[in-house]
């Protein structure tokens, strides 16, 4: 057999970040190969097929900036995109750029070793086809893990279970089936709506309940399109400087929410609820950092849940009761209007949890369900899941995972001390998830590009984050985090949701100063770095 593949650049993982990062070092003149477990580009969007599934930030915004002729040329139809349309997107950007040739489907990265002798990474696959790269470019996702819950019985299920994060691209036939969802996470608020449209009947096992706000979504009005494209290079530096890199057309007021009358704190609210989406929680400057502003919002919330669902009892069990926004707020499209449907039912499982699932369905301590079809919409092992199940070594052979066990340290969100040339996009420590998305990925990747070429201009071969600065910068998105509500309750931003995670809060909340901040270092030098 031969030996492993040489390249410059080694790239795992072809959604928004891979395609994007592939692109930029072919644009550098490095060779670069990126290695994807799935059939085809797209990242989540690719695995993400259940029904309902459509992105939670405007399809305008959720999209990339780097071109002006490929924004101009796009062609959106909704303001909130759907799945599919967001899958054509990524094959497009991938036929547009030609960026197949670079990238190697159906192969999952087993494991990645530094050799500090060489300074090179030699990245194994489950196909036997090996790379030797001088770097490692980590393009995993942060939500690319699916976890499956620790139900006694799941097993033994005779029907059919499907996980919202891995659908059947064949899809789910649930007409007239019996269908139960657990999890009330984004996924299943998305597709329960749908679900109950098709099924016979259907059950949602509620572990705790999310705060949701309508989407409104609608088709894009051409006009609308058209003013946006007039100054698309504007709308998004405008977008860059808003504290999610999102939602500039209707920013944050000036006030907090206790500053102002409760009429007009009310108006405030009712006009964003009625406008839709994620800029609700962008109502007042308060309201992740101050608790009673933050019930104001909250309280909201809950009274339209009392207005929607007809039943007190069961509207009563759909209110979350903890701080709104310390788990990522979701957008659906008339989710608690589907409880009033005469074949849902909604089951708490905080008051009749689990004991097993049968064969026929689930038993909780309140009786036995039966059931068709088993859906598992249960969340993600987010942020460093996809990192820590590959086997990835650095100097002294380290494993990441070993380095990591009190939570997840790198410096920037980027780079982690102890493996030279390695690089993580929207790691553990940037912005990435309290953001759309696609802003980080690009500032990522524009970063990590803009650094290999100083690197090759400079005869550089190697770079590695320093220890003291890794530590400063890990102490410094713990106290950022420690200003705000985000850490307040058992969200998968601090690892809650999956057994024996250390509880560490990963995002930093911020993007601009983040911005400033990471552009700061390489201006001086990528100080914090050892390049040499």
């Amino acid at each position: 057999m031969s030996g492993p593949q040489h390249v410059d650049v080694a790239v795992v993982g072809a959604g928004f970040a891979g395609m994007y990062m592939v692109l930029q070092a072919r644009e550098l003149n490095l060779d670069v190969q990126c290695v994807e477990a799935a059939s085809g580009v797209g990242g989540t969007w690719y695995w993400n097929r259940y029904p309902g599934a459509r992105c939670d930030i405007e399809s305008m915004e959720y999209s990339y900036g780097f071109d002006e002729q490929l924004q101009q040329e796009w062609e959106w139809s909704e303001r909130y995109a759907t799945q599919p349309e967001i899958l054509r997107y990524a094959e497009h950007v991938a036929d547009r750029y030609d960026l197949r040739r670079h990238i190697r489907f159906d192969t999952r990265v087993k494991a990645a070793t530094f050799d500090d002798e060489r300074g090179r990474w030699l990245v194994e696959t489950d196909s036997g086809e090996d790379l030797d790269a001088q770097f490692l470019v980590m393009a995993t996702g942060c939500l690319s893990v699916p976890i499956d819950p620790a139900i006694p019985g799941l097993q033994d299920f005779a029907g059919e279970t499907v996980r919202t994060a891995s659908w059947p691209q064949e899809g789910v036939d649930v007409s007239g089936k019996r269908v139960g969802v657990i999890g009330t996470g984004s996924s299943a608020i998305q597709a329960v709506p749908i679900l109950a449209e098709l099924a016979d009947a259907l059950i949602v096992f509620q572990r705790t309940p999310a705060f949701t706000v309508p989407a409104h979504n609608r088709a894009l009005d051409p006009a609308e399109v058209a003013a946006i494209k007039d100054d698309y290079g504007r709308f998004r530096a405008d977008n860059r400087e808003m504290p999610s890199a999102f939602g500039s057309r209707l920013p944050r007021r000036d006030e907090g929410a206790l500053d102002v009358e409760p009429a007009e704190r009310l108006a405030e609210y009712e006009a964003r609820w009625e406008r839709g989406g994620l800029p609700f929680i962008g109502s007042f400057t308060d309201l992740l950092i101050d608790e009673t502003a933050n019930e104001t919002a909250a309280d909201f919330v809950r009274d339209k849940i009392r207005s929607i669902v007809a039943d007190p009892d069961v509207a009563e069990r759909l209110m979350p009761s903890q701080v709104i926004g310390c788990k990522r707020l979701c957008v659906d499209t008339g989710y608690y209007e589907t409880f009033n449907k005469p074949n849902v039912e909604l089951v708490d499982l905080a008051a009749t949890p689990i004991e097993t699932v049968a064969p026929a369905g689930v038993r909780t301590t309140a009786g036995h369900h039966d059931l068709d079809v088993l859906v598992l919409a249960t969340g993600f092992d987010a942020m460093t899941g996809a990192l820590t199940r590959i086997d990835i070594r650095g100097r002294g052979d380290r494993t990441l995972a070993e380095v990591w066990t009190e939570g997840p340290r790198t410096y920037l969100g980027l780079g982690v001390a102890g493996f030279p040339n390695l690089f993580i996009i929207t790691g553990p420590g940037s912005p990435s998830v309290l953001t759309n998305m696609l802003v980080s990925i690009e500032h990522h990747v524009d970063w990590i590009s803009d650094c290999l070429a100083h690197m090759r201009s400079q005869g550089h071969r190697r770079i590695e984050a320093d220890v003291e600065a890794q530590d400063g910068w890990v102490d410094f998105v713990n106290a950022v985090a420690g200003l705000t509500l985000f850490p307040t309750c058992g969200s998968w931003y601090l690892g809650a949701n999956v057994p024996g995670k250390t509880r560490v809060f990963m995002p930093l909340p911020g993007f601009p100063t983040y911005r400033e901040t990471a552009d700061a270092v390489a201006a001086e030098g990528y100080k914090g770095f050892t390049v040499g």
